[in-house]
């Protein structure tokens, strides 16, 4: 609920990492991990920003953050198949309205 992003290890109760405050305060609606490249994960608030983090590029910052002002996103799914090495990585986007949007992501944060 503060924006904070902790990430733990299976065999342990304390985080290997920890992002605090990581979206300027606001709530953390979902994460996921991206299905082509394990380093790679995408954070949606509740402001309807999307930030993509790369562990091996930046273990500190998100690499970018995209913000879709028009309308409220309220839910993401990542859309991909990890056992190709095409690297087609897109991003579902569920809006308040009930429309889906389809965004891709770059080949950069999607390559195997």
């Amino acid at each position: 609920s503060d924006g904070s992003i902790r990430l733990h290890q299976m065999t342990s109760e304390y985080p290997l990492m920890q992002w605090n405050d990581s979206t300027n305060g606001h709530p953390i609606t979902a994460v996921q991990w991206a299905l082509t490249r394990p380093a790679v994960f995408f954070v949606l608030d509740a402001s309807s920003n999307i930030y993509i983090w790369d562990l091996l590029e930046n273990d500190l910052l998100p690499m970018a953050k995209q913000t879709f002002p028009s309308e409220n996103v309220v839910a993401m799914n990542l859309l991909g198949e990890p056992e190709k090495p095409n690297g087609l990585l897109g991003i579902a986007l569920a809006k308040e309205s009930g429309e889906i949007d389809i965004e891709y992501v770059k080949k950069r944060w999607a390559m195997p």
